[in-house]
């Protein structure tokens, strides 16, 4: 914890731009990983440092951890999506089905064509 806190006083100091801060704050969130109750505690420390470094210190933190919010919601959006895709995939390759078996289609070429599973072929008849 102490050398989090370290790390991220170096960074306010260095003034990097948003991009190397990135690339540096990722290195480190890497290779030194802390618990909930570690960054917490990280946070009270910060809180009695100087007020003007302070000040940065808690904004360097707080603009890390929005960003590694959004990017959650981004990709639980995402994943969210593509689930929706394949369910909504699979529901037309059954209605496609039906109309085959409808259509005499024997199973298991509706199988080789729709990549259902023949039991759930069978379960439409």
């Amino acid at each position: 914890m102490e050398l989090k806190k370290q790390f991220l006083r170096m960074m306010v100091r260095m003034e990097l731009d948003e991009a190397k801060q990135r690339l540096f704050v990722g290195f480190f969130e890497t290779y030194v990983k802390l618990s909930d109750e570690e960054e917490q505690q990280l946070r009270n420390e910060v809180n009695e440092m100087e007020t003007k470094e302070k000040e940065q210190v808690l904004e360097l933190i707080i603009s890390y951890e929005k960003k590694a919010l959004e990017k959650g919601l981004k990709e639980g959006v995402e994943r969210g999506l593509q689930q929706g895709l394949q369910q909504g995939l699979q529901q037309e390759k059954r209605q496609i089905a039906k109309k085959m078996l409808e259509k005499g289609y024997d199973v298991q070429t509706i199988h080789e064509l729709t990549e259902l599973a023949v039991e759930e072929i069978e379960r439409l008849k």
